[in-house]
C-alpha cells in the first residue's frame, strides 16, 4: 500500500488525518506579531506557543504566482519555471499574463497526492490562480479545485464540484474584497465537515493587506475572522499549516504619495537607442489596489551593449537595492535563467518600481497608501503548524525554512 509520494527529490507522507495547508496572500509577519501581541488571534497564538512557528522566506520574486507554485511543488522557481505573474516572450516580443499552467514545468504535490488516491481539495480566491494550480487535478482522480471568484460557474466535470453558491449558501463575494478570501475558508470548512477531502490547499487574496496596515480596524477584523476559521479546522481534527506567498511594505512618502521610480522612462531618457522595455512581473488581473507597481522588475534590451552602464547607473539610484544581469539574478534567486530578462532591478523597502509613468493607473488607490511587494523586503513570511514538530533528529531548529517547505512541515513531522 502506498504511504508516500516523491516529487523533485522530496518524499511526502500521505496524510494520516485531514491536513489543511493555508496560504495567506500578503501574510507579512507584522500582521501575526501585532495580532498576537494585541490578543486578537487566539488560534494563531496557540500555533506560535504550542505548535510550530518560524519566520521563513518566500521564493523570489516575492509575488503570488511564483510562490503558490513553489508551495505546491516544494521547490524554487528554477524548478517549476514560473517566476512572475506577467512576462515578455523573448521569441515573439509580446507581453503575456500568466493565466494558466502552460508555463509550468513538472508536476505538483497536489497532483501526485491525487494520483496516489488522496482526496485533494484546492480552493483559490482568484480564478487565474485556480487555472494555474489545478495542474493534473481532475474529476478522474477525484480532486476538487475551484475559485471563490467564479464559484457560480463551477461544474462537476471541470472543478469536481457544482452549484457551489447553493451548496455553501451564499453568493461569490466581489473580487475586490476580504470576503473573497473568507469564502475560500468557509468552503474548505464545509468540505471538511462533509468529509469530502483529506488534503486541502486553500490560498487567499491579498486585497486587505494591500490596502490596510497591521493594527488598522479593517486588517484586524479580517485577521480575527481568519483566525476563527483556522480554529474551526483544528476543532474538526485537522492538522493545519499556514504560510504566506509574500509579505507587504508601505511604499508611500511622508506626504502620502506613492514613492515610485519609473525605470523605463529613466533608462530610455539616458540610453534612447537601447530599446529598453521594463516588465513588471507583479501585473495581474487584480491591479486596482497596487497599479501593477512592485519591488522587482525585469529589463529587456534591444541592444545589450548598454547593459553594464545601465546596471551601474541603477545601483546609484536612491530607490534601488539591487541591480544586476538577469543571469546573475537567476543564480542568486534560484530562478529559471532561460526565462529571465537582460537586467533585474529590485527596489528598497519603501519604494516601488514601474515601467513608464503613463502605463500605471494609480487613480484606483482611492486615498489609500500604496502597499505592495515583489522585492527582498517582502520575502519574510510566517510558517506555522497547529501541532508541535515531533522529529528532533532532523535538526529542524537550525533549518533555514522557506514557505515552500510547508507541505513537508504539514505531512512529514
Amino acid at each position: 500500500m502506498t504511504t508516500s509520494i516523491q516529487l523533485h527529490g522530496r518524499v511526502y507522507q500521505l496524510p494520516r488525518v485531514p491536513t489543511v495547508v493555508v496560504c495567506v496572500d500578503g501574510f507579512d509577519p507584522e500582521y501575526l506579531q501585532a495580532g498576537c501581541e494585541d490578543g486578537i488571534l487566539p488560534t494563531l497564538s496557540s500555533f506560535v506557543q504550542d505548535g510550530f512557528h518560524r519566520t521563513a522566506n518566500c521564493a523570489m520574486p516575492s509575488l503570488t504566482n511564483p510562490n503558490n507554485l513553489s508551495i505546491i511543488t516544494g521547490k524554487p522557481t528554477s524548478v517549476h519555471g514560473v517566476a512572475g505573474n506577467y512576462y515578455l516572450d523573448k521569441n515573439s516580443g509580446k507581453e503575456h499574463m500568466v493565466l494558466d499552467d502552460s508555463l509550468v514545468r513538472g508536476s505538483t504535490i497536489l497532483e501526485q497526492m491525487a494520483t496516489a488516491g488522496v482526496r485533494v481539495a484546492a480552493i483559490t480566491a482568484k480564478d487565474k490562480l485556480r487555472r494555474i494550480i489545478n495542474r493534473g487535478l481532475s474529476l478522474a482522480n477525484g480532486a476538487i479545485c475551484f475559485s471563490a471568484q467564479c464559484a457560480k460557474e463551477c461544474t462537476l466535470q471541470e472543478h469536481g464540484i457544482a452549484d457551489v453558491e447553493e451548496w455553501l449558501g451564499q453568493p461569490s463575494p466581489p473580487q475586490y474584497s476580504g470576503e473573497l478570501s473568507l469564502f475560500v475558508l468557509q468552503a474548505g470548512l464545509k468540505l471538511l465537515r462533509e468529509r469530502r477531502a483529506d488534503l486541502f490547499y486553500l490560498t487567499l487574496s491579498d486585497y486587505i493587506q494591500h490596502k490596510y496596515a497591521p493594527r488598522s480596524k479593517e486588517s484586524n477584523e479580517f485577521m480575527q475572522r481568519l483566525d476563527r476559521y483556522l480554529g474551526e479546522f483544528v476543532q474538526l481534527g485537522a492538522v493545519v499549516a499556514v504560510t504566506g506567498d509574500h509579505g507587504m511594505s508601505d511604499k508611500t512618502d511622508i506626504n502620502g504619495n506613492p514613492s515610485v521610480l519609473y525605470l523605463e522612462d529613466f533608462l530610455n531618457s539616458r540610453w534612447p537607442h537601447s530599446g529598453a522595455r521594463v516588465i513588471c512581473p507583479i501585473a495581474d488581473p487584480f491591479v486596482k489596489h497596487h497599479g501593477a507597481l512592485g519591488g522587482f522588475v525585469r529589463v529587456h534590451l534591444r541592444d545589450y551593449s548598454f547593459a553594464r552602464d545601465m546596471v551601474l547607473a541603477c545601483r546609484e539610484l536612491p530607490e534601488i537595492e539591487l541591480a544586476m544581469s538577469g543571469k546573475d539574478a537567476a543564480a542568486m534567486f534560484d530562478m529559471p535563467e532561460d526565462r529571465e530578462g537582460d537586467i533585474v532591478v529590485v527596489s528598497k523597502k519603501h519604494f516601488a518600481i514601474g515601467s513608464k509613468k503613463d502605463d500605471h493607473d494609480l487613480s484606483q488607490l482611492q486615498g489609500h497608501r500604496l502597499r505592495t511587494h515583489g522585492g527582498l523586503s517582502e520575502q519574510a513570511i510566517p510558517l506555522l503548524r497547529s501541532t508541535p514538530v515531533q522529529l528532533a533528529a532532523d535538526n529542524y531548529k537550525q533549518r533555514e525554512w522557506r514557505n515552500f517547505d510547508i507541505f513537508d512541515l504539514a505531512l512529514n513531522y
